[in-house]
């Protein structure tokens, strides 16, 4: 996987940290799925690090909505060694992330705030991409990432079997360019990647 990716042996041991954390909050805290805890590398780490070759040439900053135990972005950002801006609500998750910054020294802000707020806390930092994993219908997504990406960024949105009925949906609300890539890690799943968003 690690190689597949060209991920480099810094960022192999910072995942490894970040990996051993997730393990030993997820006793207090759901940060995902309890059956899904024996294939982290392989359904968690895979999913995010499948971003890697999708990312927009000389990718500086991303934003990840909705963080939550930091998959996909704060994984993205310890393997290609890229700032990252983590947008979630919840404080004990919030926690997590901050700790994984504070052990990892990823180049990171964690923002606990309600996505709907985002604009609320001032000026939205420049971002290359935004990221986002089972937070929402294609329609929603596109409105809680519009202060990114009508700046420019693209999107990559995780999506499951209903991608085709999503993106039905989001045409009401939304133009937008589209690409499907399958996912490496789900057989049913794909990563959506939208870019030249614009309200309808």
């Amino acid at each position: 996987m690690f190689r597949i990716y060209n991920v480099s042996r810094e960022s192999r041991f910072r995942l490894q940290t970040y990996v051993n954390l997730l393990l030993t909050w997820q006793k207090a805290v759901n940060l995902i799925g309890p059956s899904t805890v024996p294939l982290i590398w392989s359904r968690h780490i895979c999913d995010a690090l499948q971003l890697l070759p999708l990312l927009p040439p000389n990718c500086e900053t991303i934003a990840d909505l909705g963080s939550g135990a930091g998959i996909p972005g704060l994984v993205v950002a310890l393997a290609a060694d890229i700032e990252v801006h983590l947008y979630e609500s919840n404080a004990k998750k919030c926690a997590f992330l901050r700790e994984v910054v504070r052990k990892t020294g990823v180049r990171a802000s964690v923002q606990c705030v309600r996505l709907e707020e985002i604009e609320l806390l001032g000026a939205v930092p420049a971002v290359q991409c935004v990221v986002s994993r089972a937070l929402a219908r294609l329609p929603l997504l596109l409105e809680l990432g519009e202060p990114f990406l009508r700046s420019g960024a693209i999107g990559l949105f995780h999506k499951g079997r209903d991608v085709a009925l999503e993106l039905t949906e989001a045409t009401k609300y939304w133009r937008f360019q589209s690409l499907q890539h399958a996912s490496a890690c789900d057989s049913q799943g794909v990563v959506l990647e939208v870019r030249e968003v614009s309200r309808v």
